[in-house]
């Protein structure tokens, strides 16, 4: 959905390399999402497959230990199952939450896991929360024309880089997408049009205020799906706050053959990549093939919103915390994509950070990238740092031409200097 939005900048930006595109471009959901759904369904098809030419057993039950080598399970049709196993492995994720102190929330709003299995578009949308699901999906439904609003309680990006944070709402802004800063809604009411009015109030000044919308999405976190697995009834100990479980470097709870991995570990980045690679390493553990334990250190990430924005290491303030402020050094550029030249898009919050150590060989600690493709940018530098990449390292590597990638490896200026950070010239 991301890209249909993308192809629709793309479309405008045609007419300025001499495509004759005769009127407005106007999209149709209904296409889109039956493409993308058949899309999903043929991937969860073929996982099925796979996992049964390896003869694993599926079983589409819900179940819940009853003790640390038993699972009782209940199937659709109301029939208990039993399982025994010497170890258990428990991978159930996490659940877009609902905010069931807000009257209406839950009965006239959804969720993004509602958003893309959606018949009709949503119409007219306000997308309450500020996190990256939050700006992912208010990017593309402005990308493909629908009236968007993010609400955001406070800040935007939570646990990401502040500064780079900033850039993709300003994009976002310039992109057409509304916020509605340090607003927490009070009440969602069902009007008899089918239309849905929120009121909310500005945490500063208290004020109330309302709007009607088609569609009110719901991206305020996720919650892990542990609660009905019976649990606390074995003793794995799980962080009271968050509910999600309290593992070790090898995946172990307090139970010694239960382990959990993927985002209902405590701590664990909230990334299907992750969770699929400490899946293995686990398997291969359990199975005796291997000793090698999960690395959550360094790992890369990109949020897809209409600017792309990808990173790797620290964040600036997370390198402030752990080294203090004088003992960084942060390289950083703005600079213009090809893409953008000829279609004379702004490339304002086009911008690319490196933050280092500032003594001895310059230990790159954190990579942040705001442009096009920044997934793979990213991806191509993550390799880097497992191999301890300095400063140094990325003077030395030949740029691709003309590439935004290539800005990477000529940052030269630092935050320290005051100098004008903006690329000129090749």
């Amino acid at each position: 959905m991301h890209q249909t939005a993308l192809l629709g900048t793309s479309l405008k930006d045609a007419k300025k390399y001499g495509w004759q595109v005769s009127g407005p471009a106007c999209h149709d959901w209904v296409t889109m999402a039956e493409a993308v759904q058949n899309h999903v369904r043929s991937l969860n098809w073929g996982h099925r497959v796979q996992l049964q030419d390896r003869k694993v057993k599926y079983l589409n039950i819900k179940g819940r230990l009853a003790d640390e080598h038993t699972i009782k399970g209940l199937t659709k049709a109301g029939k208990e199952m039993v399982l025994t196993a010497k170890n258990i492995v428990i991978a159930t994720g996490g659940r877009p939450k609902y905010p069931t102190n807000i009257p209406g929330a839950m009965e006239h709003g959804l969720t993004s896991d509602d958003i893309f299995w959606l018949k009709e578009s949503p119409g007219k949308t306000l997308v309450v929360g500020a996190s990256y699901v939050a700006l992912e999906c208010a990017g593309f439904l402005t990308g493909i024309g629908l009236d968007t609003t993010v609400m955001v309680r406070s800040i935007a990006l939570r646990g990401f880089d502040q500064q780079m944070a900033g850039l993709v709402t300003d994009y976002m802004e310039s992109y057409g997408t509304k916020f509605a800063w340090k607003c927490v809604p009070k009440r969602v009411d069902k009007l008899p049009s089918g239309a849905v009015q929120v009121t909310w109030s500005h945490s500063e000044t208290g004020n109330e205020h309302s709007d009607t919308y088609d569609t009110v999405l719901w991206a305020v976190g996720r919650a892990p799906e542990t609660k009905a697995l019976g649990l606390d009834k074995l003793g794995v100990q799980l962080n009271k706050e968050t509910g999600k479980i309290l593992v070790s470097p090898d995946e172990s709870t307090s139970v010694p053959n239960i382990y959990a991995f993927g985002d209902i570990g405590e701590g664990r980045p909230e990334l299907t990549p992750t969770a699929i690679k400490a899946g293995k390493l686990l398997a291969r553990r359990l199975t005796g093939q291997s000793t090698e334990l999960m690395n959550y250190d360094n790992v890369p990430t990109t949020v897809f919103t209409p600017l792309e924005y990808g990173c790797v290491g620290l964040s600036e303030e997370e390198a402030e915390k752990r080294h203090g402020k004088d003992a960084i050094e942060v390289y950083h550029a703005f600079y213009k994509p090809l893409e953008f030249t000829v279609a004379e898009r702004d490339a304002s919050q086009c911008y690319i950070k490196v933050v280092c150590e500032r003594d001895g060989n310059q230990k790159i600690l954190g990579l942040h990238f705001t442009g096009p493709n920044a997934g793979e940018v990213t991806q191509g530098f993550a390799l880097g740092f497992q191999c301890g990449a300095t400063y140094s390292h990325l003077l030395q590597t030949v740029g691709i031409h003309p590439t935004c990638a290539e800005e990477v490896v000529k940052v030269n200026i630092t935050k320290r200097s005051g100098l004008d950070a903006t690329v000129t010239g090749c």
